[in-house]
């Protein structure tokens, strides 16, 4: 009887490979059954006994990058978002477009008056009567979580801020929502106290079918640092004259001409763009 092979998660933990969890992640970037057949034919035997699923994401980016850059490039979305920078203030950006394609006005890094003190945050969006204050817990380390601490001190400054609200003209009927949005996930008293305290979370992969991620695949709407056809230094150069959304490079390709991209660099980073947009706007979940 063969030996099962054991992978290392980024937790620590160790769990027998599964084919089919690959498969399925593969599938949900949107590749076809003949290329994920072919690339766990390449990937099965290179495996080894306590080999980490960070080797074995690499190596299936690797091989689907070969065969559809688009797809790969839906591939490392988790990783892609990790990859917008230090400050977070990217990441803040990314979702104030996300919210924006949901139909809010949205306005980023806004210093907002609470009853006891002033309060930098992150985002601030209104839809119809709704009003939010959204804060953005953003991680660049994969398997690092968000615990109850976040959305507990969240709540306090959301309550402080909303006594002000209240009292603005046309704000007493409004409804005022506090948000916790964050790339990786939370834990699970995170999400039993954000529920209990009536907040918004929105996680990778929370509230289940509407997460993060599910909204970014249904809207189309994907950071430039998914692109694969682009250097680490040209993504940093995006991001440092405030160009997040792919999107944006597909509205207007001077964006890549005044950071040197011409010619045939031109038309490969264009291509992969346009064929990643498609589908932009069809079948997009609600928040």
């Amino acid at each position: 009887m063969k030996r099962e092979t054991l992978i290392t998660k980024t937790s620590g933990a160790v769990v027998p490979f599964s084919e089919d969890k690959l498969r399925t992640s593969l599938q949900r970037s949107g590749a076809s059954k003949d290329i994920i057949d072919s690339i766990l034919l390449e990937v099965k035997p290179k495996l080894f006994q306590g080999i980490t699923t960070k080797k074995i994401y690499r190596m299936a980016f690797n091989l689907l990058k070969q065969r559809s850059k688009h797809v790969a490039a839906k591939y490392k979305l988790k990783n892609a978002i990790m990859e917008l920078g230090p400050s977070g203030y990217s990441f803040e950006s990314f979702v104030a477009e996300i919210l924006k394609h949901q139909g809010y006005n949205t306005k980023v890094s806004q210093i907002v008056a609470g009853e006891c003190v002033n309060h930098e945050i992150d985002v601030v969006a209104e839809k119809d009567n709704t009003f939010c204050m959204i804060e953005c817990k953003y991680h660049n380390q994969p398997g690092t979580m968000s615990d109850v601490k976040i959305p507990l001190y969240i709540q306090a400054r959301f309550q402080d801020v909303e006594k002000t609200w209240k009292q603005l003209p046309g704000h007493q009927k409004m409804i005022h929502q506090g948000w916790v949005v964050t790339n990786t996930k939370f834990t699970g008293d995170a999400v039993k106290y954000g529920t209990c305290a009536g907040l918004r979370l929105l996680s990778w992969d929370h509230p289940k079918g509407k997460g993060l991620k599910d909204l970014i695949d249904s809207s189309g709407l994907y950071p430039i640092t998914c692109l694969t056809t682009l250097t680490k230094v040209e993504k940093q150069r995006l991001l440092d004259a405030k160009v997040v959304m792919s999107t944006d490079i597909n509205n207007d390709q001077r964006i890549l001409e005044k950071i040197g991209i011409k010619g045939n660099r031109l038309l490969s980073v264009m291509n992969e763009v346009q064929n990643l947009s498609k589908g932009e706007g069809k079948g997009v979940k609600k928040i």
